[in-house]
């Protein structure tokens, strides 16, 4: 998870920085980050805030960028079956970065995945993502842009890591290639959580197309 949480720590700065230049308090600032742990959402709401958008427009924006986290929680439910408290306390602290890491490095541990992976994963993101939070809120004055710094750089590098294991056979090359084709080209008129939604339902209809094929086959 280290490449990763230095990834999120200056994406934590920035989002502090945006949330007290739309005029949040300390206390909200730090509240959003310890209640919604969302970065792309609570920057989207920290904007939307700033201009005084109403409740409902705020609700439905942040709602279409964490759609995706519908197939992250069907893909988990497949491998990790908990319920309870356990499974809405998995939710809670999902992430793109928490599930990449899971899916990627989760089964290959002894004994297989399992819960205390997941959470492993997700609250240590957390607590990166709420201490620098923290840190923006006090000194991000102080504190470059990250993406001026390139650091927006480190989420894409991380995920090819994950993603290139993966690549087993042709089916598996396959899937990614099309997937991420379909994602450039939805991305082009969609928001963001909507691309990967589309791209994910895409692919997995994809794969198991070919899976279906070569069970009729043998």
């Amino acid at each position: 998870m280290l490449p990763l949480w230095l990834g999120v720590a200056p994406f934590a700065v920035a989002y502090a920085v945006t949330a007290r230049a739309a005029h949040l308090s300390l206390f909200e600032t730090q509240f959003m980050s310890l209640t919604v742990f969302a970065g792309a959402s609570q920057f989207a709401a920290a904007g939307l805030f700033g201009q005084g958008a109403g409740g409902l427009s705020i609700i439905a924006t942040t709602f279409l960028l964490n759609v995706r986290h519908v197939l992250y929680g069907l893909s988990l439910a497949q491998q990790l079956p908990i319920s309870g408290w356990r499974r809405l306390l998995a939710a809670q602290f999902l992430t793109d970065e928490a599930y990449g890491v899971t899916i990627a490095a989760g089964p290959k541990q002894p004994g297989g995945l399992s819960l205390a992976f997941l959470l492993g994963a997700e609250l240590s993101l957390y607590f990166v993502w709420n201490l620098f939070t923290l840190v923006g809120s006090l000194a991000g004055a102080f504190i470059p842009d990250p993406r001026a710094v390139g650091a927006d750089v480190v989420f894409p590098l991380a995920f090819l890591g994950l993603l290139v294991p993966l690549l087993v056979g042709r089916r598996e090359v396959l899937v990614a290639v099309f997937s991420g084709l379909l994602a450039w080209g939805v991305s082009r008129t969609l928001p963001g959580g909507l691309t990967v939604l589309i791209a994910g339902v895409g692919g997995a209809l994809l794969g198991a197309f070919l899976s279906t094929r070569r069970a009729g086959r043998s």
